[in-house]
């Protein structure tokens, strides 16, 4: 089983949960296309740079999830979580890539869980349900929703975990 990013639940609501996520790193892939397609032109890069592809030809493990997160209609960025025990200085440089590496601060995250497979309007729906219900609580949304997937393709549909997650400002009413 791949390591998770860790976090802590702060609060359960009805429809969703708050998190607080620690600091992490993000190597990732900017790629433009629809959001379908960009999971793959995305993922290969990153699982290159992980599988050696990188300035010191070092593995490093596959951790879960993949996150990916809309930057305008036609541009998408897919990330691979690091490991917890690197640090941004620890990790080798990407070899003829792609990937960039990102140092990410810990936050809080507002999440709404669900199974099942993929598609742009089933996560824009669960987006706005997410959205719809931070603001409810009285949360300020900060940017936008990404979304997380934690299981291989191959994995069957019903049994697939799936999240979005919003960051929101960490005052709660």
């Amino acid at each position: 089983m791949a390591e998770e990013l860790p976090f802590e639940v702060v609060r359960q609501f009805g429809d969703f949960e708050l998190r607080q996520y620690p600091d992490h790193v993000l190597a990732q892939v900017s790629t433009d296309g629809d959001f379908t397609s960009v999971t793959n032109s995305g993922f290969y890069p990153l699982f290159n740079y992980i599988s050696g592809g990188n300035s010191q030809s070092k593995q490093i493990a596959m951790t879960a999830p993949v996150l990916q997160e809309s930057v305008s209609t036609n541009r998408h960025l897919v990330s691979f979580v690091m490991p917890q025990n690197f640090r941004l200085e620890d990790l080798p440089n990407p070899t003829n890539s792609p990937v960039t590496i990102k140092a990410v601060p810990g936050h809080l995250a507002a999440v709404i869980k669900f199974s099942g497979s993929w598609s742009q309007q089933l996560l824009n729906k669960k987006a706005e349900l997410l959205l719809a219900a931070v603001k409810r609580e009285g949360l300020q949304p900060i940017g936008e929703p990404y979304f997380a997937r934690f299981d291989p393709p191959w994995k069957p549909g019903f049994l697939r975990r799936n999240e979005v997650l919003l960051m929101v400002e960490s005052g709660l009413r």
